[in-house]
């Protein structure tokens, strides 16, 4: 997850309805398959892969992303987690990249690189945001260069040479509150950068987890809308 991010939810983070039903989602399109390592690639903070650390049976884990100030260990549960600027390969069964592809320019290229770093069989679970039109001063904030389409983004992981083994969408249960916000007339200047995740009113991140909790066992159908594409896929 995105550091910027990090910074405004701070230590309540896994109380904020959009992350705890996030990770809810992560863990239900896992399913039952055993998870022993995880390679987390633009981990930020790690929050996904503490939440697999702590809720399954995966025993080490290894956090890469560039903006890491130096090479540390630490470890979530009592395993060990790594966090590195730069990895060459690892035998990781389960590799994440949350919300990352979104900011490079080959998304392609950086995935191809992950999917050579590890071995055959590795399964990728990935996010990225949905639909152009969403478009917001939030994607420029965290400096996105796009949002994708469910099919556009399985593209992304047939071209890395992946096998799309599941797609769907997530957050379909408000997707129409937040695209009636993002398109509603703001006139002639766009919107500024800024993000907008912030903390809400207990009752209300309570009224939004549970509409996604409703959403979550039916997750897995969703190919029509929301605001998260999933896709997991598996190296051959």
């Amino acid at each position: 997850m995105d550091l910027k991010e990090t910074d405004i939810l701070g230590s309540s983070i896994d109380q904020h309805w959009y992350y705890s039903s996030k990770a809810a989602a992560t863990t239900r399109l896992l399913g039952d398959t055993p998870i022993k390592k995880i390679l987390d690639v633009g981990a930020g903070s790690g929050f996904f892969t503490h939440h697999l650390l702590t809720h399954t049976a995966a025993s080490e884990a290894w956090c890469v992303d560039i903006s890491y100030d130096a090479d540390s260990d630490a470890t979530t549960s009592g395993k060990p987690v790594h966090y590195r600027r730069g990895i060459d390969s690892v035998d990781a069964d389960l590799v994440l990249l949350m919300d990352v592809l979104e900011h490079v320019d080959d998304d392609v290229g950086l995935l191809k690189a992950y999917v050579d770093k590890v071995p055959s069989g590795s399964r990728f679970l990935m996010t990225v945001p949905a639909f152009q039109f969403l478009w917001s001063g939030h994607d420029d904030f965290l400096e996105h260069k796009r949002r994708y389409t469910l099919a556009q983004f399985e593209t992304v992981a047939r071209d890395a040479g992946l096998t799309v083994k599941h797609g769907a969408y997530y957050f379909g249960a408000v997707f129409p509150i937040a695209a009636t916000l993002r398109l509603l007339p703001k006139g002639t200047q766009p919107s500024p950068p800024r993000s907008q995740l912030k903390q809400h009113h207990p009752v209300v991140n309570s009224i939004l987890k549970t509409l996604c909790s409703i959403e979550l066992p039916f997750m897995g159908a969703n190919r029509l809308a929301g605001l998260t594409v999933f896709v997991l896929a598996q190296k051959p």
